[in-house]
């Protein structure tokens, strides 16, 4: 009877013939994600923020490109189109940014585009995330 307990106990321990292990495969994969979904979000989530930040900012220079002579000869306050669009522009191009920027009536629009190049993401064929921001000022 001792015999046989012990042929049990050392199969037990001894007797998963891998099974377990494409468990822990399996598992430790899923755990790699979330971190990596945990990780490479979060810094897209920054690059948002930030981008968001930038479009607002390059939309509030825009909007500094009062007519001044209607606005002298009036008191209306209107923006110079062209001169609006390159001032966002000029903001863009001074931290390293492009993107699309349109003037409607009082109202310059920014949209910025940027990719984040992912950590860990990367190794499970996602290298990079799209993030983009957009801003209005008037």
């Amino acid at each position: 009877m001792t015999h046989r307990r012990n042929n049990w106990r050392r199969g037990w321990w001894t007797g998963d013939e891998g099974r377990i292990s494409a468990f822990v495969v399996t598992v430790l994969a899923a755990i790699f994600a979330l971190v990596g979904l945990t990780l490479d979000g979060g810094l897209a989530l920054a690059d948002k923020v930030r981008v968001n930040g930038q479009a607002e900012a390059a939309a509030r220079a825009g909007a500094q490109a009062l007519d001044l002579g209607a606005y002298r000869a009036t008191g209306a306050v209107r923006l110079v189109p062209s001169q609006a669009a390159v001032m966002a522009r000029s903001y863009l191009y001074a931290v390293g940014r492009s993107g699309l920027v349109t003037v409607t009536g009082n109202t310059v629009t920014v949209t910025v585009t940027a990719t984040h190049r992912t950590q860990l993401l990367a190794l499970v064929g996602i290298p990079v995330l799209t993030v983009h921001g957009t801003a209005s000022a008037h």
